[in-house]
């Protein structure tokens, strides 16, 4: 939003820059073949190149400034953090020292919302006092580390007790295994959702990504990983009549299909975040202020649902009704899932705002720690467009 609800602090974070990769098909898309590192490295050497003063000019960052390196990680090999950190150490920005050892790096995993946690986690560090400079970051190859490999958890399913009809600690604890694709039909069923809607939702999620990556807007937040410089899961040509072809993928009578759902995706993107009195001092441009947060958990049969109560809960918090907002970045996990968000809140979308105005995650794709730090650079670049 371009709204300010209380006066500037020194202490408040700032996002100074925010970059992301392209986003390419996972297995047989542009990015197949690069390694997760190179990902996140080209990410964090763009953002770290792309600061400006305040008209907006070029300027050279120094990476020894950063305190803090956060990084959003799902499918973490067994070497996650290790792999986090040689892209941290490879990095050798065109217009920054890079990322030495002298920098602290971690990982996060809160699942499709991990990037968003790892921004999060640094703006509070931020806002505490504890560092004055960091960067929140996401990554996930789905080419190297596909979902189906994931081995099931181990869980010592007699200490919870014998099944039972109904709710039950064993019951729910057994929800956590249900496919995520499950989960949208459960939506469906669950809130009344009907096929016309979900491909409705993801044909206009094509039609504004396709239209963004025409009209160039994407530019701003893209840095090129080799010579990959654009997204390559954007289907220009969908149409309610080619959707309506396709099967359920999940269950017989599901909803969910290829169409409505989110592509397994490659990709990594990084924000720069330094506090209001820091950037002031050294004169840099300030992109956007970071306000609030808010995680909350649901069913996990009914995963993908979270943002329908994180979000008024932070509205709430900060006096904000829901129009007061300009643009909302929602993430597209499926479009059952992000239709019943937006009706949900009560979001109704006019000249004055928008839910995801360059498509998202089923134009885009979902490479899932990297999206929410993805979505955040989005949004930055829109809400300055907007201005």
């Amino acid at each position: 939003s371009t709204m300010s609800t209380r006066p500037a602090s020194p202490n408040d974070p700032c996002i100074i820059a925010a970059k992301r990769t392209p986003l390419c098909r996972a297995s047989r898309g542009s990015l197949a073949s690069v390694p997760p590192s190179t990902l996140l490295s080209c990410a964090l050497d763009g953002v770290l190149s792309s600061v400006s003063d305040a008209s907006g000019a070029p300027v050279y960052f120094d990476g020894s400034l950063v305190q803090d390196v956060c990084v959003g990680n799902v499918l973490a090999p067994a070497s996650g953090a290790a792999m986090c950190r040689m892209a941290q150490l490879s990095t050798r920005s065109a217009r920054g020292g890079g990322l030495d050892a002298s920098v602290p790096l971690r990982t996060v995993n809160r699942q499709c919302a991990s990037g968003l946690q790892a921004v999060a986690d640094v703006c509070y560090a931020i806002a505490s006092g504890s560092i004055s400079c960091g960067i929140g970051a996401g990554v996930e190859s789905m080419s190297f580390h596909p979902m189906k490999n994931i081995p099931p958890p181990d869980v010592d399913w007699e200490a919870m007790g014998p099944p039972s009809a109904g709710e039950s600690p064993r019951n729910e604890a057994m929800d956590c295994l249900i496919p995520m694709g499950i989960t949208s039909d459960n939506v469906c069923a669950e809130y009344g959702l009907d096929r016309a809607t979900l491909d409705a939702y993801a044909v206009r999620s094509h039609a504004r990504a396709q239209a963004a990556a025409t009209s160039g807007k994407f530019r701003a937040e893209i840095v090129p990983v080799g010579d990959v410089d654009c997204d390559d899961g954007i289907r220009a040509g969908s149409t309610m009549e080619g959707l309506s072809k396709l099967r359920p993928v999940f269950t017989k009578s599901g909803l969910t299909t290829a169409g409505n759902a989110s592509q397994m995706t490659d990709g990594a993107a990084a924000v720069l975040i330094m506090s209001r009195s820091e950037a002031n001092r050294r004169g840099l441009r300030i992109l956007a202020v970071f306000r609030g947060f808010h995680a909350c958990g649901v069913p996990p049969h009914l995963m993908g649902i979270g943002p329908a109560v994180a979000i008024p809960r932070v509205l709430s918090g900060y006096g904000l009704a829901v129009n007061d907002v300009d643009v909302y970045e929602i993430n597209e996990a499926f479009a059952s899932q992000a239709t019943h968000c937006i009706d949900e809140i009560g979001i109704r979308e006019s000249e004055a705002t928008a839910v995801n105005p360059s498509g998202g995650a089923i134009a885009l794709g979902h490479p899932l720690g990297c999206t929410g730090a993805r979505m955040v650079a989005t949004l930055v670049h829109e809400l300055h467009r907007r201005r």
